[in-house]
């Protein structure tokens, strides 16, 4: 027995022996002295530990590689990027751009909801490098046109109704004061709508100025137009009686003076019309309805 421990002493010390055989020599010693059934108990109990003793910590497995990473299909990247534009909440979209994308058609500004039809005619020379009604000099070259009644600076779009062709104009003008037309176009307004071998087409007019609204402001009635002062202020002279207030306008257009006699200072447009048709009716003109902008200087061209 001396001679089996001095062994067991020896191998524990080189660490031959595993512990499943240090434990196997003991128990055969103890197993002569102790019952069989709690030899039985030591045996199972003993193989338990060994059978923990060989795990190794969960922290310490070895684990399988990460995959490679691949590549994400050009598609699917750009609908990446666009996705983190998108609020999250749905109940306030993102605002659409306006601005077009180069190589893409714009999307047209939304029409204020003013539209009106009837003739347009265009013009140029001697017009062109003229003071025109908003004090600017006229370039028939530019996209701008002449309106009676419209504010300066309001967009609009003309389409020629005869074939559909459309422009964009910023109306810097008064005019025209003619008879069944509605709006007098540049000469590069008119190019883009062939509008300038018939002279008079059929358009249509729609305001695309955000928040401008066409029918406020005050207006006023133009009656008659003279070469003559004296005429103008026995006109003006007449209506003075039944009608207030009455003033002279003075036109420097390219044939020389006008006197313009004009009727009223009315807050409105439609008030203005049905006032204009009053005075078609008992006085028998030819009224053009036109707004009394602030600041129009003197002579304006049209």
């Amino acid at each position: 027995m001396k001679q089996s421990f001095e062994r067991l002493s020896l191998a524990e010390d080189s660490n031959e022996l595993t512990f499943f055989s240090r434990f196997k020599f003991l128990s055969s010693r103890i197993s002569r002295r102790l019952p069989r059934f709690f030899f039985a108990t030591l045996v199972v109990l003993g193989m338990i530990s060994s059978g923990c003793g060989a795990r190794r910590p969960i922290a310490n497995r070895r684990q399988p590689p990460p995959a490679e990473p691949s590549n994400t299909p050009p598609g699917t990247a750009e609908s990446a990027k666009r996705s983190t534009d998108v609020p999250e909440n749905p109940a306030n979209p993102p605002a659409i751009s306006s601005t077009p994308n180069r190589g893409k058609p714009g999307v047209a500004p939304v029409p204020s909801g003013y539209t009106e039809e009837g003739n347009a005619s265009w013009y140029g020379e001697p017009f062109h490098g003229r003071r025109a009604s908003n004090g600017e000099i006229y370039d028939m070259y530019k996209l701008t046109a002449a309106h009676r009644t419209l504010p300066f600076e309001t967009m609009v779009r003309v389409t020629n109704l005869s074939n559909g062709k459309s422009t964009t104009v910023r109306i810097t003008d008064r005019g025209p004061f003619i008879e069944n037309r509605i709006i007098d176009l540049s000469l590069a307004a008119a190019r883009e709508i062939d509008s300038v071998g018939p002279g008079v087409v059929p358009v249509r007019v729609e305001v695309l100025s955000p928040g401008v609204d066409p029918t406020t402001g005050f207006f006023t009635v133009q009656v008659g137009a003279f070469r003559d002062h004296g005429n103008a202020e026995r006109l003006r002279d007449r209506l003075n009686a039944s009608y207030s207030p009455i003033f002279i306008q003075q036109y420097d257009s390219p044939d020389g003076l006008l006197y313009r006699v004009r009727v009223g200072k009315i807050a409105g447009e439609d008030a203005a019309r049905q006032f204009s048709e009053q005075l078609r009716t008992r006085e028998g003109f030819t009224p053009f309805v036109t707004r009394l902008d602030q600041e129009t200087p003197a002579g304006g061209i049209r």
